[in-house]
């Protein structure tokens, strides 16, 4: 299992939860009304990705540990947690406060999840969705800031004593949001601040600047515009995408997967997650008897005809799945499948199936820091990895 962690944050009613029970079996709260969900929900979702099993003719016999493989699609578990909704001056303590802010501190990634249709706010009011990325970004980047300039004066101090650089006083400061000293300086060098940084002539505006530059390396964010399907929801969009950045963006309609994934568990449909499609009874020219569907009603129909219509054929997918990706992607994270054996693909001395364990590691991890992920006491014997094509690297 990784550890790598997704973060579902937003306002109250934003469709956190009923994004979570889409994208995970966890069984949160779902309710369109303010702290719906009082302590973190986590659940597990799956980062799709082609399997090596299909490459090397091993689909028949591969048998993922955890996830699962399906026609040569690759399922990966990440775990995700759903943080209950924030309201405009949590960082101030209003609503519950900083506790959901402190429940992002492990995330890695953030899923902002915004109500597209603008139709409930955090008194459950309607509203213009439109301001809400920003107001986001406010909240965590007056956190991390508040917390920072109430010592900037004893921060300086020490500094200019120690005559440290800049990253390393800046990451005794940051840890406590989940960074490490690679965070802050990646940070710093995309502001270009080299050494001597002089942080003892840096004044509240500059320091602001130094924050948010860090927040874009610690808590890089994807806009998750749910409730797709609704009304209002087409003008918003649009505007939402001509003021922030489309690549960042990723359309869903959270329901709509809670009801395709619903439908398909009770063998109404057969429906694969991120699909574009899914199969009636009526669809099928030829039935399987190994996986019998039941027949829709009329009522039935309608419905799965309406989600059919709004989402799928509109949009391509009920955008779920996107969203995990565009996540994961992110990151720069890869998959990468360790086996024992380059002829049977297994992770055993007995062949008993193929390409069983599946990490996502960053670009650049050496094959020894890879084997310290799998297993400490494996790296205290770690002497080389070999590729399939018979490459051995050492370190």
């Amino acid at each position: 299992m990784n550890n790598f962690l997704i973060g579902c944050v937003g306002k109250p009613s934003a469709g956190k939860s009923s994004f979570l029970n889409a994208a995970t079996d966890a069984n949160a709260k779902v309710g369109n009304y303010p702290f719906t969900t009082i302590d973190p929900n986590n659940g597990v979702t799956f980062y799709q990705s082609p399997c090596p099993c299909k490459k090397y003719g091993k689909t028949d016999v591969c048998a993922p540990r955890y996830g699962k493989c399906v026609d040569g699609t690759r399922f990966i578990p990440v775990k995700m947690l759903d943080v209950a909704g924030l309201v405009p001056g949590a960082s101030e303590g209003r609503g519950l406060g900083n506790k959901f802010l402190d429940d992002l501190r492990t995330a890695h990634v953030l899923l902002h999840i915004v109500d597209a249709s603008g139709q409930t706010n955090e008194k459950g009011e309607g509203y213009d969705p439109i301001n809400d990325i920003q107001w986001l970004l406010d909240e965590i980047h007056s956190w991390i800031f508040n917390n920072l300039w109430k010592k900037w004066g004893s921060i300086v101090r020490r500094h200019s004593a120690l005559k440290a650089a800049a990253a390393t006083t800046l990451q005794l400061q940051f840890s406590g949001y989940g960074s490490n000293f690679a965070t802050v300086q990646k940070a710093l060098d995309l502001m270009g601040i080299k050494e001597p940084s002089e942080m003892e002539k840096w004044d509240k505006e500059y320091v602001g600047k130094v924050v948010r530059g860090f927040m874009d390396v610690r808590f890089p964010t994807v806009i998750v515009l749910n409730k797709i399907d609704q009304p209002d929801a087409d003008g918003n969009i649009l505007r939402i995408c001509q003021k922030y950045d489309p690549n960042q963006i990723v359309l869903t309609s959270a329901l709509a997967e809670c009801f395709l994934r619903k439908m398909n568990k009770d063998k109404y449909i057969r429906y694969t997650e991120g699909s574009e499609f899914f199969d009636t009874s009526e669809d099928q020219t030829t039935p399987d008897p190994d996986h019998p569907l039941k027949d829709c009603d009329e009522k039935l129909m309608n419905r799965l005809e309406k989600v059919r219509d709004l989402v799928l054929f509109r949009y391509g997918s009920t955008g779920i799945q996107a969203a995990i990706k565009k996540a994961v992607d992110m990151k720069g994270l890869v998959p990468v499948y360790p086996v024992r054996n380059l002829t049977h693909f297994s992770s055993d001395d007995k062949n008993r199936g193929s390409f069983k364990d599946c990490l996502l590691v960053s670009p650049g991890t050496t094959v020894r820091e890879f084997c310290r992920l799998l297993s400490p006491e494996l790296e205290k014997h770690f002497l080389y990895a070999e590729g399939p094509s018979g490459q051995r690297t050492v370190g």
